[in-house]
């Protein structure tokens, strides 16, 4: 019974002192992001603006159609 209490003392130390180096990876800037900024304008895709989400191209079979229904 008693090494239940030194793997749990032990693992509460280990899981502790992790957890401290996160926070301070954290504070001191480790996991900023200072690339994805720079390039997403590069990759930027345009705003479609409201109603014309589904404006449908006319293929030369359609035209066709068209002049000969005429």
């Amino acid at each position: 019974m008693s090494v239940i209490y030194v793997l749990l003392t032990i693992s509460i130390s280990v899981a502790v002192v992790f957890f401290m180096a996160f926070i301070r990876s954290v504070r001191a800037g480790q996991y900023d992001d200072a690339y994805t900024p720079s390039v997403r304008m590069l990759f930027e895709d345009e705003l479609v603006p409201p109603g014309k989400e589904n404006t449908k191209v006319k293929t030369e079979g359609e035209n066709q159609n068209k002049d000969t229904n005429q």
